[in-house]
């Protein structure tokens, strides 16, 4: 049931019951194992994990599993690394290692992605993005799946900058660091071309191109390089027949119209964003998934959760695309008997 739900819902066909994805409660592990009955933690082996994974994605019955192929690999180890912060369970997930590729913020402004990563095998890249797709359907066969990119334009500056570097050489040439923008879209489109022959019928695309407040560069820069960039790019997806959902962390708000007049399909997005003007919106043409606050099952108490899932069902249930998600995770410091207040209120809600 989950699977049709999910399949209904990408392409605008209005499930009985509202499908539903997460993003990481699948390795809450003490979610996990009370909701499997599995005994899984941090340290069990790899494959009791994937078990252990696997079967809470079906009782809590996903519509759909976000998932991206395409990340930092794509550099081969030559990226900019700012250490990561904990967020998993017991740390695992920490990193104090840092190191910077560009020290010196004028060399943005002669980076040849060409020329430091080099061209890439279409038949290789291709075949990649088939086995992703497959892997997916194997592990999760009662959703809808997707492979997909997270570096698609200010996602791959950033991994390739960091956030020093960018916002450097944006400061002191913004077009100079447009042109960048330009040298590397014309690289990665490598791996739209790529996504564009694969036999996913869905595709994710990701790219953070704005804070919490909205966006940390002019309006105008993004109207003049990157949504013209998404454009090309995504034109590849859309002739192959691709479907195509669009990622970005922060409040994106103000420019959902460029992003869709790009040729998404749907949207995903953070509590930080409207759902309710989302939804009166775009709710009748395009995908909609989130946006439940994780800080109100992080702190809230069980009506509290019950108002929020309640808030997000009532918006999106005359949206025939609406997936009900918790933006942008349920991490592992979430109660454990938060989550199951917010399944059990998910449950109760969803059926239209």
């Amino acid at each position: 049931m989950s699977l049709q739900n999910g399949l209904s819902a990408l392409h605008m066909e209005m499930p009985e019951k509202i499908p539903r994805t997460e993003y990481s409660a699948h390795f809450h592990w003490n979610l996990v194992r009370k909701v499997t009955g599995i005994d899984v933690g941090s340290k069990s082996p790899q494959s009791v994990k994937e078990q252990a994974s696997q079967k809470f994605i079906k009782e809590w019955d996903y519509g759909m599993f976000w998932n991206i192929l395409t990340h930092n690999n794509v550099f081969d180890g030559k990226y900019t690394k700012l250490g990561h912060a904990e967020y998993m369970a017991d740390g695992e997930d920490f990193s104090a290692e840092t190191f910077q590729l560009l020290e010196d913020p004028e060399d943005v402004f002669t980076f040849d992605p060409f020329e430091v990563y080099g061209i890439r095998d279409q038949k290789v890249l291709t075949a990649e993005y088939d086995q992703n797709y497959d892997l997916m359907c194997r592990s999760y066969p009662d959703t809808a799946n997707m492979t997909g990119i997270y570096v698609t334009c200010i996602s791959g500056a950033l991994e390739i900058l960091g956030w020093d570097t960018l916002l450097l050489a944006a400061g002191i040439d913004l077009r100079g660091f447009g042109e960048f923008l330009n040298r590397y879209e014309v690289w990665i489109s490598q791996y739209f071309q790529a996504l564009a022959q694969c036999k996913a019928e869905t595709v994710m695309i990701h790219d953070d191109i704005t804070w919490t407040n909205g966006a940390f560069l002019a309006p105008a820069f993004y109207r003049e390089f990157v949504f013209p960039a998404y454009k090309r790019q995504f034109r590849t997806l859309l002739d192959a027949g691709k479907r195509i959902l669009y990622t970005s962390d922060g409040n994106y708000t103000e420019f959902l119209q460029d992003i869709a007049d790009c040729g998404v399909h749907g949207f995903v997005f953070e509590p930080c964003m409207d759902l309710d003007k989302i939804c009166e919106q775009y709710g009748k043409t395009h995908v909609l998934v989130g946006n439940a606050d994780t800080r109100i099952l992080l702190m809230g108490d069980k009506e509290d959760i019950r108002q929020e899932v309640k808030r997000c069902i009532n918006a999106g249930r005359n949206c025939p695309g609406y997936f009900m998600a918790v933006g942008n995770h349920i991490p592992a410091n979430t109660p454990v008997e938060n989550a199951l207040w917010y399944n059990e209120f998910y449950e109760k809600y969803s059926r239209r």
